[in-house]
């Protein structure tokens, strides 16, 4: 080797060597960006002072059915079948762990415990009455994908994690030979109502086993006689040192079995300090085989870790399908501690192999692929009343392929009993609200794209859903919609015969009988089924019937043609139901110029502006009062349904910069990240529906018609975030990403100066829903002062 060729080597390798750096750095940023963590911005614990009992689900995955959390007082039930109940953040003990939670159902409750075997509860002012235990939110991890707290009276460490069907406990005891798991069956828990049977028992082979049959009063409102049955198959990593059962504080040593209210069963282990027992639990609203199934086929060879590790990256993947950036911390954990309670709610009702509860209390089945996996499944959910102003318009968004099967899961139900229900528990009929909103679903779902769902089903459903009454169930709400469909409206009454919503709300269900037309009509349109389009549109203008020119207010009318006397614009539930003639009025979002007509545009925009400079005063809504319908009576109610449309209508009045101003407020002041001050201050966040509003409001996108137009459209609102990316999905849409970026923002630039998008300047606050979907990128010009004009 000669001289120059060894002055060379060094400088080659070092060349080398700035390579092989620049990639690893690459390589480094790319893992980096790949493995943002997005669980880190989520606090489960933000809003559980007031909590509905399917609300506080850390240790869940997105739309599972095991949904194992701590209950503070989940066996007190509730009267009316609706209450917060579950877990309290002013509670100081945890009385069990719950599995099931969904609206209208809950239980199979598990519990760890030390000392002398206790087997109910205890009560929240005496925690060493029973096997519950004080705690400290100091010793509690919440997280998505997993729970851990320390029951401190029994030294456990107890934690949790689950996969889609399939719940994992494990608590780490102190040295002992009283160191029990208690399975507590029979007992009502939360929503679930009172108990009508209950089997738990053990095999030779030591699996727990069992179920119970609940009778949730919501069902037995809207579908009397109706029952909830829950299953469970669970087995324990270590053999127990003895075991026996329970009925309430009545225990019975060696025994195996117990039925009936308060079965239960205990196992008593000699441990080890600091020693660890696993119990892995599958679920079924089906049968315990079922269970047994769901367990063998997600769990059967999965430890707690990796469990947990797996439940990790399913919560990562599904909040990371919208990046937000920015410079305030509260805006990241407000946004994705909404998307991960979005995500939470209306979980799965089907099992592994297809199988389903059916409205009749029967077992159902879903069609199976090639490889004998069902085609899609079935859901539980709360009423949809509302649901088209935040969970449909992010489902369309960034989780389609949920959408699509939420569609078709509803058909099953209109498949077995030959109606559409709004909200189901295990398919019984749930209504909540007596109304019945998922026509508007299934039809904004086919405006946005997803249509691989039986369409012809669908719309027959829908239109079923919009003008029949006749031998109409009591669980398919809508029950004066004859009345509407003949008059053109609802006539009202002051006084009637049954439930509220068969005669009390004439006022608010003639708005909404309206715009639920309007959506199916659209549809119809798009069909080609003319005959029904005009129908439809005829019924769409019913609200008119109701506007009372004089007052310029949505007034209550009788069969007779006059408006009712005694008229109070501030009165809930006269006319409306949870709200009142002032938050109505505005109740048009399929036709919001015809109304900003009516009222008079400058009349429209001051009176508007007016309402939320004075309902700011009150936190935009109930103000601090721990109640769900504490802003009823208010001009503007953020934490109700009815409302939650209307800071959007500026858009279309002239005034988007007004939009702009009180969106941003409602972001910034409605919404907190304290146990108390979450969701307002313990407003109704119904699964998810409250969270989904925050995401989609803080990018600066809503649809007031819930995308139910032929070419639906986001308005324009001013994004929280300096930039957003939403990961699109295909086959749903065609592109891959759409970015929201602003310019300039910051807490006093919240106005938009100027929209562009793809590079071309656009003159109006809108965004079409297509182009969304096609990908690209809005950005936004941010400024201090207000601007309504943008063609200029």
């Amino acid at each position: 080797m000669n001289s120059k060729t060894r002055k060379s080597l060094p400088m080659k390798v070092q060349v080398l060597k700035n390579i092989l750096t620049a990639f690893l750095l690459i390589a480094m940023a790319t893992t980096v960006h790949a493995q943002e963590d997005y669980t880190q911005w989520v606090d489960p614990n933000i809003g559980t002072a007031h909590s509905r009992w399917f609300f506080y689900t850390p240790a869940a995955v997105p739309f599972g059915m095991a949904k194992p959390a701590p209950a503070t007082n989940a066996h007190y039930g509730n009267v009316h079948g609706w209450d917060a109940v579950g877990y309290d953040h002013r509670h100081e003990s945890i009385e069990g762990f719950p599995n099931l939670h969904e609206f209208q159902v809950g239980g199979i409750v598990f519990m760890a415990s030390t000392g002398t075997l206790k087997t109910i509860p205890g009560k929240l002012e005496k925690p060493e009455e029973g096997y519950r235990s004080r705690f400290d939110h100091k010793d509690e991890v919440a997280a998505p994908g997993y729970y851990s707290v320390i029951l401190k009276d029994h030294r456990i460490k107890a934690e949790l994690t689950a996969t889609a069907r399939v719940a994992l406990h494990r608590y780490t005891f102190p040295a002992g030979k009283e160191s029990h798991i208690l399975f507590d069956i029979g007992n009502k828990q939360g929503e679930s109502g009172n108990v009508k049977d209950a089997k738990v028992y053990m095999t030779p082979d030591g699996r727990i086993e069992g179920f119970v049959t609940t009778l949730p009063v919501y069902v037995q409102k809207y579908q009397p006689g109706a029952e909830v049955s829950m299953y469970f198959s669970a087995v324990v990593d270590k053999k127990p040192a003895s075991f026996g059962v329970f009925k309430g504080a009545a225990a019975r040593a060696g025994v195996t079995e117990e039925t009936g209210p308060g079965a239960g069963v205990y196992l008593t282990f000699d441990t080890q300090d600091q020693e660890s027992i696993t119990v892995k639990a599958g679920f079924s609203y089906t049968s315990i085989e079922n269970a047994r199934l769901n367990l063998q086929a997600e769990a059967k060879d999965l430890t707690f870790d990796q469990a947990k590790a797996k439940a990790h990256t399913t919560w990562n993947d599904y909040l990371g399908r919208i990046r937000v950036e920015g410079k305030v911390r509260e805006d990241k954990l407000k946004f994705y501690t909404g998307l991960f309670h979005a995500l939470l709610g209306r979980g799965l009702a089907s099992d592994v192999n297809g199988a389903y509860p059916r409205n009749n209390g029967t077992v159902g089945q879903i069609p199976l692929d090639a490889k004998g996996k069902p085609v899609h499944n079935h859901y539980n959910t709360d009423a949809v009343w509302g649901a088209y102003w935040n969970l449909t318009q992010l489902w369309a968004l960034a989780y389609p392929e949920y959408y699509s099967d939420f569609v078709k899961s509803q058909l099953l139900v209109y498949q077995d009993a030959g109606w559409l229900g709004d909200g189901i528990a295990n398919s019984r009929y749930v209504s909540g609200v007596g109304t019945n909103f998922v026509s508007l679903v299934m039809a904004g779902a086919y405006m946005a794209g997803i249509r691989d769902f039986d369409v012809a089903k669908a719309y027959e459903a829908s239109l079923k859903n919009e003008i029949d009454g006749k031998d109409r169930p009591h669980g398919s709400g809508k029950l004066d919609v004859d009345q509407f469909v003949k008059l053109g409206y609802v006539p009202h009454l002051d006084k009637g015969v049954g439930g509220g919503e068969r005669w009390q709300f004439s006022a608010s269900h003639t708005l909404e009988y309206s715009f639920s037309s309007y959506a199916v009509a659209q549809w119809a349109k798009a069909l080609g089924k003319k005959e029904d389009y005009e129908k439809l549109m005829r019924l769409s203008r019913g609200w008119e019937h109701l506007f009372d020119p004089k007052l310029k207010l949505v007034r209550p009318r009788l069969a007779n043609g006059q408006f009712i006397d005694n008229f109070k614009p501030g009165e809930p539930w006269r006319g409306f139901q949870e709200g009142n003639a002032w938050q109505y009025t505005f109740y048009v979002p399929h036709d919001p110029e015809a109304l900003v007509k009516k009222i008079g545009r400058e009349r429209f925009n001051m009176r508007l502006d007016s309402i939320f400079t004075t309902s700011q005063k009150n936190a935009f809504g109930g103000g601090t009062t721990l109640d769900a319908f504490s802003g009823l009576a208010g001009l503007y109610n953020h934490g109700n349904q009815p409302n939650l449309h209307t800071s959007w209508l500026f858009n279309f009045s002239g005034k988007p910069s007004l939009t702009q101003k009180w969106v941003r407020a409602i972001c910034n002041e409605f919404y907190g990240t304290t146990g108390i001050h979450g969701y307002g201050y313990g407003q109704d966040e119904d699964q998810g529906q409250l969270g989904a509003w925050y995401v989609i409001a803080s990018m600066g996108l809503f649809d007031v018609k819930g995308l139910t137009d032929l070419k639906p459209s986001f308005g324009i609102g001013s994004p929280v975030f300096d930039k957003v990316t939403i990961q699109l999905r295909a086959p749903y849409a065609t592109g891959k990403e759409f970015v929201i970026e602003t310019q300039n923002n910051n807490g006093q630039n919240i106005y938009v100066q100027s929209i562009n998008l793809n590079g071309r300047k656009v003159k109006k606050s809108f965004v079409d829903l297509e182009d969304v979907k096609r990908g690209g990128k809005l950005v936004l010009q941010m400024g201090d002062r207000p601007k309504d004009d943008y063609s200029k």
